[in-house]
């Protein structure tokens, strides 16, 4: 084992951005072995590609993906390009021997997901997902807690995530074309609260007992050049021509966890008056955790077995030195709190850990674990468009 990987990024828009930052400075703020080295990112537009390299520190750049992803030199290939591309991609990387970070979703469907999988089973490289969320420090613990047994058995779960960039203003980027995106806020957003609720409970959903899907903005403006990456079109000029979307702008559906308890979920980008509020309460039989990332830096903890007299929710803040809560002890002092950022430097820090033959601080998605959150995307697709109830093992 050497002590420094080269990375090789696919894609330089605003995942980009992210994963850049993040391998930049993991081992800054963590012990990591290997280290990371900005080796070579790879993009469609050859002039804007320059730039970025420049700015993020890439040592090259290409616009031919696979030679950066075969490259003999690349030891982890990280894919942040549409999904439509990560099946192609990451199979081409595997097949090279590579270690391989991909974005979640891990696909645009099932098919492709299916795919990187049995790919992933096979090959030399070990895989990973950016289900970056895992690493914000609240979540961690929300998922110590009920390992340790504080919620006792699981009764409801409510998870949400509500954004609102996504009315008419927005244009055609590429996140409301389905051939490309596969599907919209429930791809892109109840992905990320799919994998949560699993995560945390470290429960399945295995069944989807209902469903609805809607698509509120039918023709969205038509965005001219190469500025199709960005989410909610920041940055992207949209001409006069209009053009049909087609993904759905919210899903919400109903699920049946693997311990008996009652799962909702709801995913949209026409939720008024909210940015980014990824949010989820779990309740069981001896207490319940609430979690909001607009307040990313707190818990909400409930103590059934508390004094009644005082018994009520309390306020974790996770951002207090010496608590044990995870990723803290690399970053601030107390109430110095952490970003969206950190969360992708936490879980570089955990991948890097990994290659490297050690553990992560909290478990790691693989290829392997984030199809089973493709799955319970796709049954819920399927269980709106079909009015009918989906087993998960029947997908």
């Amino acid at each position: 084992m050497t002590d420094q990987l080269n990375i090789a990024l696919l894609g330089s828009k605003f995942m980009g951005r992210a994963h850049s930052n993040a391998w930049l400075n993991a081992a800054k703020f963590f012990d990591v072995s290997p280290a990371p080295v900005l080796h070579t990112v790879a993009a469609r537009n050859a002039a804007q590609l320059e730039e970025f390299a420049r700015n993020w520190g890439w040592q090259s750049s290409t616009t031919d993906w696979h030679a950066a992803a075969t490259d003999e030199d690349i030891g982890l290939v990280d894919i942040v390009t549409p999904n439509h591309l990560h099946a192609e991609q990451a199979i081409a990387a595997l097949e090279a021997g590579k270690h391989v970070a991909c974005e979640k979703p891990l696909a645009g469907t099932l098919a492709d997901a299916n795919e990187m999988a049995a790919a992933a089973a096979k090959a030399e490289g070990q895989t990973f997902v950016w289900f970056n969320y895992r690493r914000v420090p609240a979540i961690a613990l929300a998922h110590q807690l009920v390992s340790s047994g504080a919620l006792g058995r699981i009764y409801h779960v409510r998870a949400a995530y509500l954004q609102g960039w996504g009315g008419p203003d927005a244009p055609l980027v590429w996140r409301f074309q389905g051939d490309i995106a596969g599907s919209g806020a429930h791809g892109d957003l109840n992905a990320h609260i799919i994998d949560a609720v699993r995560f945390v409970t470290g429960e399945e959903i295995v069944r989807v007992d209902g469903a609805i899907e809607h698509t509120f903005i039918e023709e969205r403006t038509v965005v001219e050049g190469d500025a199709g990456g960005e989410i909610a079109g920041s940055g992207a000029e949209a001409g006069e021509r209009t053009a049909k979307s087609t993904v759905d702008d919210a899903v919400l559906f109903l699920g049946r966890m693997s311990g008996g308890g009652l799962a909702s979920f709801e995913a949209t980008r026409l939720a008024t008056g909210y940015h980014n509020a990824n949010r989820f309460e779990i309740h069981g039989e001896n207490g319940a955790l609430r979690f909001d990332f607009e307040r990313m830096n707190e818990l909400g903890f409930y103590d059934f077995g508390s004094d009644a007299a005082v018994q009520g929710w309390t306020t974790i803040d996770v951002t207090k030195a010496g608590a044990g809560h995870p990723y803290l002890e690399a970053w601030w002092p107390d109430s110095h709190g952490l970003g969206y950022e950190n969360t992708f430097v936490n879980q570089a820090a955990d991948i890097l850990s990994v290659v490297g033959g050690g553990q992560p601080r909290v478990p790691l998605p693989d290829f392997a674990d984030a199809v089973k959150t493709q799955r319970v995307l796709h049954a819920a697709l399927e269980s709106a468009r079909n009015q009918a109830p989906v087993d998960i093992a029947g997908v």
